[in-house]
């Protein structure tokens, strides 16, 4: 589902499960945002309003279990972070949340007329690496940023006709 202030709450707590300082993929939080007055939520989610990045919550019965964006190839940021990334908050990993999410956003992106998507994760990253791979995800490169060791993947799809 699309971001919203009607799942403000919902939201905050998956925020909140997460800890303070650890990064959440698939939100679009960035490091100025203020997501915890109401002013500050409602800032951030006008900012998303205006990011090509189509972003999405993954949601359950009301509770916030996490989010996946989708960047266009346009996107500056595609070299470093892929065209998706997602985060599953700590108490729903385990139970196919991340790959049922990749699977909606993969069809999207074909339905779009993409050709493949690219993904990072961290090389010690098993839920990621099992996601990506349980989807078709092919590993291209391996590559060290400081003291962090990356995968980048590789998804074909079906539709040749973007890439």
């Amino acid at each position: 589902m699309q971001p919203g202030p009607e799942l403000r709450d919902a939201w905050l707590e998956a925020h909140h499960e997460w800890g303070p300082g650890l990064h959440e993929d698939g939100f679009g939080i960035g490091p100025t945002d203020d997501v915890e007055s109401a002013d500050g939520f409602r800032a951030w989610l006008e900012r998303l309003r205006h990011d090509p990045t189509s972003l999405w919550w993954i949601v359950d019965a009301g509770t916030v279990l996490g989010g996946i964006a989708l960047r266009c190839a346009e996107d500056e940021r595609v070299p470093r972070l892929g065209h998706v990334g997602y985060g599953v908050r700590p108490s729903a990993r385990g139970r196919g949340v991340g790959t049922w999410a990749l699977r909606e956003v993969l069809a999207f992106a074909e339905e779009h007329g993409w050709s493949s998507v690219t993904a990072v994760c961290h090389d010690d990253n098993a839920g990621s690496i099992a996601t990506l791979e349980h989807v078709g995800g092919i590993i291209v490169t391996r590559e060290d940023r400081g003291a962090v060791r990356l995968r980048r993947y590789v998804i074909p799809l079906g539709n040749p006709t973007v890439g």
